[in-house]
């Protein structure tokens, strides 16, 4: 059965891009645009693995990801951002995240860490 990857990113062609890289390698995807949302889909689907942005208006990365993980403490989140904010970079680490991919983000590079962190 193939992995389940939710894609939360208020970003319309980024989720997009995603979805469709992500597909290509076999993943089933899920998209969510906002906190709410992204929170329902996860509680309803349990993915394997969570790409989550870290700039999202209404309810930021970090509020979503202590959502997430205090509603089901094993679910595995790598976050993305374009800011190189160290301080919220390190505060998604220590809630739980596994790890940060950098936006603008390499497709080749995300799909291998996706590929990798799904092995493990």
């Amino acid at each position: 059965m193939a992995a389940t990857i939710l894609i939360v990113d208020d970003q319309y062609g980024i989720r997009i891009l995603l979805n469709e890289v992500l597909k290509k390698e076999g993943y089933q995807t899920l998209q969510a645009a906002n906190g709410p949302e992204a929170i329902q889909l996860a509680r309803e689907n349990v993915p394997d693995l969570v790409l989550l942005d870290m700039k999202i208006p209404g309810m930021d990365g970090i509020e979503i990801l202590k959502r997430m993980k205090a509603e089901n403490p094993n679910i595995r989140a790598i976050i993305m951002t374009a800011y190189g904010e160290l301080d919220m970079i390190q505060e998604a680490k220590n809630i739980g995240a596994i790890m940060h991919v950098p936006k603008p983000f390499d497709i080749d590079d995300i799909r291998k860490t996706i590929k990798e962190h799904l092995t493990l």
